[in-house]
């Protein structure tokens, strides 16, 4: 419901704007992605998944053939029964990683979350801390005369439209976590068939490792925003109130914008601070 007054509402539904967008990454940060958008996602991610299955079995068979001409010096070598043992474990666990790729990418999935539930649990919040405009921000807007809240206009517009630019890159950013984990787990079957060649085995390590990178930036983002928790339950101290009112309006936005910045530049660095911790470069 509103106030009355046209500057405590702008900041109000700016408010309003930003803790919702928190109050979603919350429940994203909790969401599965067969639980995304009702499974609609999924379903479809694991139709092009069994698709390109025979494609990752098509290379299956290049890569182990590739294989074997680079690390046999001769047919004589190949001959040998250690080889071909060898040789066979690698061609079966290689087609079991394309054939069973997604089961083995939800463990890890799974093994993600829950880290994140654990750390959402130890943190004892079931919900992030709403931002609000304190009363006495309030009182201070609403006695101000006419001519003296022209500028407070401004400094609300300018403060409201950054607020929404950064609720807006924030949950953008999560959103981007979804997408990227079933980009990863629809091509899975392609970078997997590189294990049935010793030499092109890199390629799926680095693909695990950058998926369990994917899967890992939940725990940062959950992290930064139950950091930012602690800064939301002690808002920005209130200026001296014998100074003007544009000057303590715009001094609290300036200061809540900043607590603002720290959170979102958390959440979109999470990827790189997660590759950097697991020597991704």
């Amino acid at each position: 419901m509103g106030s009355g007054n046209w500057i405590v509402d702008n900041l109000n539904s700016a408010l309003g704007t930003w803790n919702g967008k928190l109050a979603e990454i919350w429940q994203l940060l909790s969401t599965t992605p067969e639980e995304f958008k009702g499974g609609a996602v999924w379903t479809v991610i694991e139709g092009i998944n069994g698709a390109l299955q025979a494609i990752g079995c098509a290379l299956l068979v290049l890569f182990f053939v590739m294989g074997i001409i680079k690390t046999c010096g001769s047919f004589t070598e190949i001959k040998k029964p250690e080889m071909v043992f060898k040789c066979f474990v690698r061609f079966v666990l290689a087609q079991a990683a394309v054939t069973h790729g997604m089961e083995l990418m939800m463990a890890l999935f799974q093994v993600a979350q829950g880290m994140i539930s654990t750390i959402m649990d130890t943190s004892g919040l079931s919900a992030l801390t709403d931002t609000a405009l304190p009363a006495e921000m309030v009182t201070i807007i609403e006695d101000v005369s006419f001519l003296d809240s022209i500028p407070l206009w401004a400094i609300t517009l300018l403060g409201s439209l950054f607020i929404w630019v950064l609720s807006l890159i924030m949950i953008l950013t999560v959103y981007s976590r979804f997408f990227k984990l079933f980009m990863a787990t629809a091509i899975a079957p392609i970078p997997m068939a590189s294990f049935a060649g010793q030499p092109s085995s890199s390629i799926g390590v680095a693909f695990l490792k950058s998926y369990a990178a994917i899967c890992l930036e939940g725990c940062i983002i959950v992290l930064a925003c139950v950091i930012f928790s602690a800064f939301a339950s002690t808002p920005p101290a209130i200026a001296d109130d014998t100074l003007a009112a544009a000057t303590i309006v715009w001094n609290y936005v300036g200061e809540l914008i900043f607590n603002m910045l720290v959170l979102v530049g958390c959440i979109k660095m999470s990827d790189r601070l997660i590759r950097e911790l697991m020597g991704l470069g």
